[in-house]
């Protein structure tokens, strides 16, 4: 099966025609979160990818609710924060958020280590992981040289060890990839990425 994925699109019209454009190529498209802008915006910002036809997997990030990204979903769009969704056979779990909590204050949406430790327990066994925030360690340093990764993640992707593990969050990780045992890592930006991966 192949995988378009992106994260932290917010808002930009650019981006999303790029990614409108490329998800043609993919069989399925994983979008990780921060649609929008400061909990703003959210409609915006799917009407920008309304343009996907292709099966739409999303976690909310920071900058948006799983409340209000259920609320705005596109027809056929399947929003999951500490949920499991199999699609042919492929299973994925899905948690959104900001994790550890951000310094951003009261409009963005976060969790901490021991609610997204809770919501990651319910999963038993996932091919592909997506999570808005990056596992300690991997894609996770800001441009300070600072590791603000979720353990409770990295803890999950060791106990899992899902082919795949997806996420956003850390803008000045962009484009990072690595491996945790036998997952592959990445965090993704508001480009297309594409991956391989079999149920």
């Amino acid at each position: 099966m192949k995988i378009m994925a992106f994260s932290d699109l917010h808002l930009s019209a650019s981006h999303a025609a790029e990614l409108v454009a490329a998800s043609a190529q993919a069989d399925l498209v994983i979008g990780a979160g921060d649609f929008c802008n400061h909990r703003k915006g959210l409609d915006r910002a799917m009407a920008l990818l309304a343009g996907i036809t292709k099966p739409l997997i999303t976690v909310p990030g920071n900058a948006e609710s799983a409340e209000e990204l259920r609320a705005a979903a596109l027809p056929g769009m399947h929003v999951l924060h500490g949920e499991a969704l199999d699609i042919e056979g492929l299973q994925i779990f899905g948690l959104g958020g900001g994790v550890p909590e951000t310094p951003f204050g009261d409009w963005s949406f976060d969790l901490s280590e021991k609610e997204a430790e809770r919501l990651l327990s319910r999963c038993t066994r996932a091919d592909l992981l997506v999570c808005h925030s990056p596992p300690k360690g991997q894609g996770d340093e800001t441009s300070t040289g600072l590791s603000v990764g979720a353990q409770s993640i990295l803890q999950a992707v060791e106990r899992l060890q899902p082919q795949l593990a997806l996420f956003g969050h850390i803008h000045d990780s962009w484009g990072f990839r690595g491996q945790l045992d036998r997952t592959v890592t990445a965090n993704l930006g508001p480009e297309p990425s594409f991956f391989e991966i079999t149920p």
